[in-house]
């Protein structure tokens, strides 16, 4: 039983953040791909005798390799951020209530000035405060 319910988080989370574990598959293989194609570029280089570009490929080597490890940690731990930050919650309700000043001409009802000034909350948010 606990294995299904594992299996079943695991796919869910896979499938809810698909495009950037794609991604980050994606920059990883990169960088592992990275090491062949210098293993190339150094045995083509050195079959014409030109030495002198082997820094320059090792270079660039290794920067394709740490930027691609780097973004992809960063992707990675953009997927435990939380999308909305309290900051924002209150810029939408300044936001909301500038709405409501700029609109005079606009007639609203009581009730939809109240609307507007209103924090919504999700069912989640009234099941914490409890």
């Amino acid at each position: 039983m606990f294995k299904q319910v594992k299996s079943a988080l695991f796919w869910y989370y896979l499938y809810k953040f698909r495009r950037k574990v794609i991604s980050i598959i994606f920059l990883l293989l990169i960088a592992l791909f990275a090491n062949s194609i210098y293993s190339d570029v150094v045995e083509y280089l050195t079959l014409k005798n030109r030495l002198e570009y082997l820094e320059i490929a090792l270079l660039t080597k290794w920067s394709v390799i740490i930027f691609n490890i780097l973004f992809s940690i960063y992707l990675f731990l953009g997927l435990f951020r939380n999308s909305k930050t309290e900051e924002e919650n209150k810029r939408e309700i300044i936001k909301n209530k500038d709405i409501i000043k700029n609109n005079k001409n606009k007639k609203f009802t009581k009730r939809e000035e109240e609307f507007l000034q209103k924090e919504l909350k999700s069912k989640a948010d009234l099941l914490v405060e409890r």
